[in-house]
């Protein structure tokens, strides 16, 4: 079965939209959660939309044109989803609503979503910093301090800074002004950089106070509050283009890659779960670590992955997900697990995979 594969992100923004086809099942070693047929014939696919790819889900009553960037629920119930080309989509428990530049949104492309302590939304765009008080969008750009306006992450550590990490490096932002924050890059033969030597992907403070940043070609850099370290293939990484990292509770660090897989590095060696032939799928990201501790990643061409701290479950089109291709994961606070991808939503419930639509119907099928 031909399904839609995960894009590189960063080929997204180099080289607009790229249609691939991937092989949907493949040998492996891991189990494979079956959902029942019955459930199956119950997705409805009948519904299409004027997209780009079919849309085999739900993909917000027609207001989604490509795919979700980034989920997020916020303190007061609201969902927002951030997207590749149409600005940032708002459920307020009633209604969806989509907000687009003219309402005061940098850019059309919504990769980062954040909430501060005082419960303003962050956003983190193609074309700047929004910020969202709750009745207001206000952006912040170049023009203010930016380096660039072409932002990748937002995370806010636990003294209350913001870290904004963008295509030209990373600021520190206390919400008046911008920080360059310089960071040393590795020494690396031929470095290839996808998008951009300065980039940086994305920013992580683990649980000792550390800051884990991730840099276009330059693996991994670590600040401890006073110096520098970096992890490349020279002293272990698979691979020097990181796509994705996360910390899970015991303090191990998870490492998804562009071309060396996906890793879990607990301080002092590397587990290579890709390299080792225990998954496939070389492309890994979409990192989140569940509230029953599971972790979830997507492997492109593969579905995704779950880790229950013991073994693998791999969980495909065949299980119900809308394609093999999946672009983002999010848990909401019921511990459903929510997966984007070029064809629209799926949802997993804790038993089955479902067009997002059959279990919140609120996201509509137009």
């Amino acid at each position: 079965m031909n399904t839609l594969c995960k894009i590189p992100i960063f080929l997204i923004i180099a080289y607009s939209i790229i249609c691939i086809s991937c092989s949907g099942q493949s040998n492996r070693k891991v189990e494979n959660k079956t959902t029942k047929k019955s459930d199956q014939k119950a997705q409805d696919s009948s519904h299409k939309v004027s997209t780009f790819f079919p849309q085999i889900h739900t993909n917000l009553d027609g207001m989604v044109s490509e795919f979700i960037w980034e989920m997020h629920e916020d303190s007061r119930g609201n969902f927002w989803f951030g997207t590749n080309h149409d600005c940032v989509i708002r459920y307020d428990g009633t209604s969806l609503k989509k907000y687009t530049k003219e309402d005061g949104i940098g850019g059309n492309a919504v990769r980062a979503i954040e909430e501060d302590a005082s419960g303003n939304i962050w956003l983190g765009t193609s074309e700047g910093l929004t910020k969202y008080d709750g009745s207001t969008f206000t952006n912040y750009s170049t023009e203010v301090g930016l380096v660039d306006n072409e932002i990748w992450d937002v995370m806010i550590d636990s003294k209350g800074m913001m870290w904004v990490a963008t295509v030209g490096g990373v600021h520190h932002f206390d919400g008046e002004t911008f920080t360059l924050f310089e960071i040393p890059k590795a020494k690396i033969d031929n470095p290839k950089s996808m998008l951009s030597d300065k980039l940086v992907k994305k920013v992580i403070e683990d649980l000792k106070g550390n800051y884990w940043l991730v840099m276009d070609g330059y693996g991994i850099v670590i600040y401890d509050g006073k110096s520098f370290s970096h992890l490349t293939k020279e002293n272990g990484l698979t691979d020097n283009n990181v796509a994705d990292i996360m910390q899970d509770k015991n303090g191990d660090i998870w490492i998804g890659t562009f071309y060396g897989g996906m890793s879990r590095y607990d301080g002092k060696r590397y587990h290579n779960y890709t390299q080792d032939g225990i998954i496939e799928g070389i492309e890994t990201y979409n990192l989140i670590e569940d509230n029953k501790g599971n972790i979830w990643f997507s492997a492109e061409g593969q579905g995704v992955f779950r880790y229950d701290g013991k073994s693998f479950s791999q969980y495909t089109v065949d299980d119900g997900l809308t394609t093999n291709g999946v672009q983002s994961i999010y848990e909401d606070k019921k511990g459903q697990i929510w997966f984007s991808t070029w064809s629209g939503l799926s949802i997993y419930d804790g038993e089955i995979l479902l067009d997002a639509y059959h279990i919140e119907p609120w996201t509509k099928r137009n």
